[in-house]
């Protein structure tokens, strides 16, 4: 298991869980929900912050929100 935040761009893994903070309820209503496929289209030229696809949409999160996820990478 690895943080969101650590995966480069292409890489494509499962949301496993989150930290237990605040942004928990954010990240849920967004689609980020355990279980869900996830890939990192794009993180911007100073890494923050990052594109991603998410239940069939794209998402911009802040490298702290995308640190709070931990995911499962797919080979």
């Amino acid at each position: 298991m690895i943080r969101l935040s650590e995966l480069e761009t292409g890489q494509k893994a499962v949301i496993h869980s989150f930290e237990k903070d605040d942004i928990f309820i954010k990240l849920m209503e967004m689609g980020c929900v355990p279980g869900e496929l996830v890939t990192v289209e794009q993180v911007a030229p100073l890494g923050d912050p990052i594109s991603i696809s998410v239940a069939g949409y794209h998402l911009s999160l802040r490298l702290n929100e995308a640190n709070s996820i931990f995911v499962d990478l797919q080979i």
